[in-house]
Parts: structure tokens; C-alpha cells; sequence
């Protein structure tokens, strides 16, 4: 029963992760129907500024101010969103829907490189916050406090965000512009604004997800292209555009996950790809995704 607890507890850690990036990215598509290629490396570079800003700019400093400076990753990834949506993607918007794919693959190779460049090609880690937060016991085998900050982060993460965009006038005005921009333009609404704080705020999630795993995991170069892969895997059972099935489609997706390195470690990925298969064959559009 212990040792079910802790699976349970892996899986919670993973699905919060994977919530965080998958939910900026249907929030992106939500808003805005654009497929954002580019959001895996985002991740990665939220989690490359947080482990250059840990091991860094503030190593050795108290634990509290690491917890403070640990959404720094988060808070470069909105920047970097808020640059690109006006620069890079408004052009593309009224171009066929392969152009804006390819612009934001182009992206995704663009900020690999830029993170090569900047970082080098070595893992950056910065793992003193992990390791200064402690362990408890749990079946007599010690499990990392941190990963608890983990989950909470994205439990708090899922509620803010749903009252953000359920329960605030910007929510509405969000929800309005993604059923009928054309109409929401006509209201009075400027949707160019609206596109660029959705993409920065779809930018920050990503760039938490990135922030959070940082202290845990190194930042390595590839770690954008697994999570971009994981989070599609996410909005197909969920549904692109829907950040209920995003939260739902994380969970599914983290519990597979551990079930499957627990279990059958073998074909954990090719079980996670099949489940978005039969998802695609029984319901295109995901579990909580409506048909257009």
C-alpha cells in the first residue's frame, strides 16, 4: 500500500508537469488555432534560465530565496513569448495553417540553437534547492519534499488558471475572441492584444513547467522536443483547445507513465502512443475537445 502511495505520488509529479506544458499549449490553440511546434523548447528554455539562475546568480544564497527565485525561468519564457508573437507569428496568421507550422518548427530549431549557444552543449543543473529541501519516509524509503512542492505548484497552478479564465473579465474576453474573433473584433475588443497576452501567458505556463523541473533534472538540450512529444500525446486524449482535458488527458498520461516504468518499462512510450491512437479513432477530437 506504501509503495502504491508513492507510485501515486510519481504519477501526481508528472502529470503537474505535464499539465503546465500542455495546458499553455491548448490555451495557445484555444485562442489563437495555432499548433505552437516551438512550445517544447520554451519548456526547456524556462528550465535553462531557472538552472542558470539557481546554480549561478544566486548559488549558495538561503533556501527561501531559491523558492523566490525559482519562477525566474517562468517569467523569461512570458518575455520571450511576449517578443514573439508580434515579431514572428502575427504575420503568419492569415497564411494556410502549414505555413504557421512550419514558422513555429522554424522556431523550435532557432531557440535550440540559441540555447546551445548561449548555455553550451552540457547539461546545467542546479540541484541545491532540490537537495536542500529535504525527504520524508514513506515505507521507510525517503521521498523528496521538493517533488511535493511540485504537485502543489501544479494543483495551485490548474485552479488559478481555470479562474483566471472562467471567472475574470479578461476570461471572458479570452473565452469571446477564441468562439468568434471576427466578432469579438467587431465588439470593440482589440484582438491583437488579446493574442499577445494568451501566447505570453500559454508561454509562462511552459516556461513554469520548465522552472519547476529544473532542480530536480539538469537542463539538457532535448529536453524540449520529449516534452513537446509527451504534452501532444496530452491534448489528443484531452483535446486540443481544452484546458479541462488537458488536466484530465496529464493525469491519464502520468499515471500510464508510471505504471508503465513500474511495469512494462519496455513499451511505455509505444502504450502512450497507442492510447492517443484509439483516442484519434474513437473520438478525433479528444475527450473534451469539441468538433469544428
Amino acid at each position: 500500500m506504501d509503495f502504491f502511495f508513492i507510485h501515486l505520488l510519481n504519477a501526481l509529479l508528472s502529470a503537474a508537469t505535464l499539465f503546465l506544458i500542455a495546458g499553455g499549449l491548448s490555451l495557445i490553440y484555444g485562442v489563437m488555432r495555432i499548433v505552437n511546434l516551438a512550445h517544447g523548447n520554451i519548456y526547456a528554455f524556462g528550465a535553462y534560465v531557472t538552472a542558470w539562475a539557481l546554480g549561478r546568480l544566486v548559488a549558495g544564497t538561503p533556501t527561501p530565496v531559491l523558492y523566490l527565485v525559482l519562477p525566474a525561468g517562468a517569467v523569461g519564457a512570458a518575455l520571450l513569448g511576449s517578443v514573439l508573437e508580434p515579431t514572428l507569428l502575427r504575420p503568419f496568421y492569415k497564411r494556410a495553417e502549414e505555413y504557421q507550422l512550419l514558422v513555429t518548427f522554424g522556431l523550435l530549431m532557432i531557440l535550440g540553437d540559441v540555447m546551445h549557444f548561449v548555455w553550451g552543449p552540457y547539461p546545467l543543473s542546479a540541484s541545491a534547492l532540490w537537495e536542500n529541501s529535504g525527504s520524508l519516509s514513506i515505507a521507510g524509503n525517503p521521498y523528496p519534499n521538493y517533488n511535493l512542492v511540485v504537485i502543489a505548484i501544479g494543483g495551485f497552478a490548474a485552479a488559478f488558471l481555470w479562474a483566471f479564465v472562467y471567472k475574470t473579465r479578461f476570461g471572458i474576453v479570452l473565452r469571446a475572441t477564441s468562439q468568434n474573433m471576427r466578432m469579438a473584433s467587431a465588439l470593440g475588443v482589440n484582438v491583437n492584444r488579446v493574442y499577445v497576452q494568451a501566447f505570453t501567458l500559454g508561454c509562462f505556463m511552459a516556461g513554469l513547467g520548465g522552472a519547476i523541473i529544473a532542480p530536480s533534472q539538469s537542463a539538457v538540450l532535448d529536453m524540449g522536443v520529449d516534452a513537446l512529444v509527451l504534452s501532444f500525446i496530452v491534448v489528443v486524449i484531452g483535446g486540443l483547445g481544452s484546458l479541462e482535458g488537458a488536466l484530465v488527458g496529464a493525469l491519464i498520461v502520468g499515471v500510464v507513465r508510471e505504471a508503465g516504468i513500474a511495469w512494462f518499462p519496455e513499451i511505455e512510450l509505444a502504450v502512450l502512443y497507442l492510447m492517443a491512437a484509439i483516442v484519434l479513432l474513437v473520438r478525433p477530437a479528444g475527450l473534451f475537445g469539441r468538433a469544428s
